[in-house]
């Protein structure tokens, strides 16, 4: 014998459905009331443009984002150690050119 039960779902969640999107989500069943119900996961969404790049590296990048400034760098080991020190150190300067360049342009 089978059980049918109703799902409680939000209009937001019925809309994409019926839109034939997915939606990612966990089912619950309420102890009290015995009911079901889908609550959608609460994803980040990518709007355009979050992150801007400042400046390319040769080895990485530095990009803004609305909170953080980050640095990203991607040396190959078989470079050797003095060779990945000099390139880090030539990559963080270029970056902090690139950052007062940056911040110099925002600005007027």
């Amino acid at each position: 014998m089978t059980m049918r039960k109703m799902i409680d779902i939000s209009d937001e969640t019925a809309a994409r459905l019926a839109q034939g999107r997915c939606v990612a989500g966990s089912l619950r069943m309420d102890e009290l009331t015995g009911r079901v119900t889908f609550r959608p996961y609460q994803l980040l969404s990518r709007m355009p443009g979050w992150v801007k790049p400042i400046h390319r590296l040769e080895h990485g990048w530095v990009k803004e984002t609305k909170e953080r400034i980050k640095l990203f760098e991607s040396i190959p080991k078989r470079l050797g150690t003095m060779r990945v020190m000099h390139i880090i150190d030539r990559d963080v300067s270029e970056a902090k050119d690139a950052v007062m360049e940056w911040e110099m342009i925002e600005r007027l």
